[in-house]
């Protein structure tokens, strides 16, 4: 038999192929399949029958259903795209304020970085529904009180200490609906604040050293420098932050979605999840259409 000669690069190039042949099998059994599956779900009336799910193509029918008769669906999505717009630039200008104290010289800074990293880890665990109070519902007064800790009003009570409580019931329900769950706020900020800590650390310190020289104050050299060197991230939190809310399960949107799988009607509910996805992905071209003109990258 002939020996197969092969050179080194061909070698570590199979090994790696090797490597990566399980993840590739998976993802088109788990992953690919089931999506395929769903978008097919989406245009037929499916029925569980005994060992099997009949279909009967339906055409667009179960898209219309989500968007002209369910008596949900579309205040769901208005609700939602409207708390996303109301709640992104909070969380971002939350986040780049918090990574901009962290990132100073104090004693206990890393302490301080712990504790707002902490979310991001227990952030699906049950001390996260202890706190919110979803575990209340199973007997359990203690979460429902310990929840209660972090429900605020504080902007009527600031409104009416300065005395204009009630002025405008429009901008103080946008206030409210931004400040009464502080908690659920901060504990979606872990990961941005992460990455513009990460972007802080990399800005050039001969840059900063050169705006001192010049005179430039604190607040100059944040909006000269700071933000446009992290403007990258910007970008990249905004994103993140959008497809956080999107998909979180506690939302309307996707709550109604599961509760369309909960009764068996995989049609609707797949055609619900699609729009629900094209929704979204548009969302996020418009976004980063309009955001990327203002995003600067250094050329080196």
């Amino acid at each position: 038999m002939k020996k197969i000669h092969m050179s080194y690069e061909k070698k570590k190039g199979l090994y790696g192929y090797g490597f990566i042949a399980l993840w590739f099998i998976g993802t088109l059994v788990f992953f690919i399949s089931p999506v395929i599956q769903s978008i097919v779900f989406s245009f037929n009336e499916v029925k569980v029958e005994e060992g099997n799910l009949a279909q009967t193509f339906v055409g667009w029918a179960k898209y219309q259903y989500a968007f002209g008769t369910d008596p949900n669906y579309r205040q769901y999505l208005v609700e939602m795209l409207q708390n996303t717009a109301l709640k992104t630039p909070v969380i971002l200008i939350f986040s780049l304020f918090v990574a901009i104290v962290i990132n100073q010289n104090f004693r206990g800074r890393t302490f301080a970085r712990a504790v707002f990293f902490l979310p991001v880890i227990i952030a699906t665990g049950p001390v996260y529904a202890i706190i919110t109070g979803d575990m209340s519902t199973n007997g359990s007064n203690e979460a429902a009180q310990f929840s209660t800790m972090f429900e605020t009003d504080m902007v009527d009570q600031l409104l009416e200490f300065v005395g204009i409580y009630g002025f405008n019931d429009k901008f103080t329900e946008i206030l409210t609906t931004l400040t009464a769950d502080i908690l659920n706020l901060v504990w979606n900020c872990g990961i941005q604040i992460l990455i513009f800590l990460s972007a802080l650390q990399n800005v050039s310190t001969s840059a900063k050293e050169a705006a001192m020289m010049e005179g430039a104050t604190a607040w100059e050299f944040f909006w000269k420098i700071t933000l446009p060197c992290v403007s990258p991230m910007i970008l990249a939190c905004l994103i993140y932050t959008i497809i956080d809310t999107f998909i979180d399960p506690t939302n309307k949107v996707m709550t109604l979605i599961v509760a369309k799988q909960t009764q068996w009607d995989f049609g609707l509910m797949s055609a619900m999840a699609w729009a629900y996805f094209a929704i979204v992905l548009v969302a996020l071209g418009v976004i980063f259409l309009i955001i990327r003109n203002w995003i600067y990258y250094e050329v080196e």
